[in-house]
């Protein structure tokens, strides 16, 4: 090959390399010019605190706002310890080619793909009906939950798989038990792993609507329990854009609202990653 063909071929791929990133930034900087330039007029301190009036026209998203922390406060609080043990079991306690390993990973990539309204008919079955939950901020919590469990299993399993077999010849030459080297070994070693299970669980649960319009309700005023019923932020922007006349306005709000959530959510957990790490990397 000619050098001036070379120098074509790698052009060429660098163009095309440009390109994809700058058509994947598009759609993102086109999303969020659309939430800022339809929703940022309406946001106010009043909207974020006030109760929605005139079925959400008027008002703000106060209550909606707690029905949705409830809710993600239930599902994070469940599947956490539940997927962080799952983890564990699977990484830690059992060989990879294990029977039941591979039952337990072939269940959690098939439920991995069930579409989110499938989760909303289990969870209005088993929570609501049979264990007699009805329409509540536990009910919604629960069946995100389920949601959430493949994605932070499988994110949490290769974290731990990922740490080097060095790591527990050494804990195993210093005489340390299985346990100790757990907590003080691979958890923080593989706390950057759990952290973006959790963030990618906790952006499928905050976004998700159909699952909760089966179990948690559409009602929009304060909760005052875990039992009473709630609205969620994403069922809130699906309820004024498609149900109500007039509430667009309010539904980019609220958009506006849920992706700053998620922002901070990011930003808060790659603060403590980072944290975390630097003061291990202190005390080593």
């Amino acid at each position: 090959m000619s050098r001036q063909s070379r120098y074509v071929q790698e052009s060429a791929t660098t163009a095309i390399i440009w390109i994809a990133a700058i058509l994947v930034a598009v759609p993102f900087f086109c999303l969020m010019g659309d939430l800022l330039w339809n929703g940022l007029n309406h946001l106010s301190f009043s909207f974020v605190f006030s109760a929605p009036q005139n079925a959400g026209r008027e008002g703000g998203i106060g209550p909606i706002l707690i029905s949705t922390l409830l809710i993600l406060g239930v599902c994070m609080g469940v599947a956490l310890p539940m997927g962080l043990g799952t983890a564990l079991f699977l990484a830690e306690y059992t060989r990879h080619d294990h029977i039941l390993g591979r039952l337990i990973r072939g269940s959690l990539d098939v439920l991995a793909g069930v579409p989110s309204i499938v989760f909303g008919l289990f969870g209005n079955a088993l929570f609501c009906q049979t264990l007699g939950l009805g329409f509540s901020i536990l009910s919604g919590g629960l069946t995100l939950a389920c949601m959430v469990l493949p994605i932070l299993i499988r994110t949490v399993e290769e974290s731990f798989r990922a740490i080097s077999i060095e790591q527990r010849l050494s804990a195993a030459a210093l005489g340390l038990s299985k346990p100790t080297t757990v907590r003080t070994i691979l958890l923080p070693a593989a706390l950057p792993g759990l952290l973006v299970g959790v963030i990618l669980g906790l952006g499928r649960a905050i976004a998700e609507s159909a699952a909760l319009i089966f179990t948690s309700g559409y009602v929009d005023r304060m909760p005052e329990s875990l039992m009473d019923s709630g609205r969620s932020l994403a069922v809130h922007i699906y309820d004024l854009a498609m149900n109500v006349a007039g509430g667009n306005p309010h539904a980019y709000a609220t958009a506006l609202i849920l992706v700053g959530l998620l922002y901070i959510i990011n930003f808060s957990s790659s603060r403590i990653a980072t944290r975390w790490i630097t003061l291990n990397q202190l005390h080593a």
